[in-house]
């Protein structure tokens, strides 16, 4: 028969189950429960998007653009633009300043012309006619430099008459 001995150090207590408080402290319990329930508000960003709309005599633009991400976050943003009288070319505008330390992965429908002008990246997406809707899918994700916020405004341009603008503040949390 073997003789089994415990190493040097280790006695009968130490195999013996332990009570809830020797792996976890109500404390600690409190405050984990408090920050789920805090994330899974939105507060810390994450929360939805509630769209936006501004109207013109000759367009309306809805658009889904987050107030609040977190660093190294993917976001995604919806321009939804109706013509209410025809647009020639169908142009969307937006500063350098808003999109600074972001990466754009994606647009969709992909713009047929894109260009820079009057301090401004421009998107070309041609005709709209009296009561046509383009919508537009923008993604992206935040750099981690972008630190605070970006702001800025997104417009709508018939070629190079403005027809309308929407202002964009987004809070960049840690």
């Amino acid at each position: 028969m073997i003789d089994l001995q415990t190493p040097d150090g280790i006695e009968d207590r130490h195999a013996e189950p332990k009570r809830l408080h020797a792996y976890a402290n109500l404390l600690s319990l409190l405050v984990l429960g408090a920050l789920m329930v805090t994330a899974m508000t939105g507060w810390l960003a994450g929360d939805r998007t509630t769209p936006r709309r501004v109207e013109a005599p000759a367009a309306t633009m809805t658009a889904s653009i987050p107030d609040r991400l977190r660093n190294g976050e993917f976001f995604e943003m919806r321009l939804t633009i109706t013509a209410t009288r025809d647009i020639a070319d169908a142009t969307i505008a937006v500063p350098p300043a808003l999109w600074r330390d972001m990466t754009i992965n994606a647009m969709v429908p992909a713009a047929s012309e894109e260009a820079y002008k009057d301090g401004a990246y421009r998107f070309h997406y041609g005709a709209l006619k009296a009561g046509e809707t383009l919508e537009i899918k923008i993604d992206g994700q935040i750099n981690p430099p972008l630190t605070i916020g970006t702001a800025g405004e997104v417009a709508l341009y018939d070629g190079d008459t403005r027809i309308l603008a929407l202002p964009v503040r987004i809070a960049v949390l840690p």
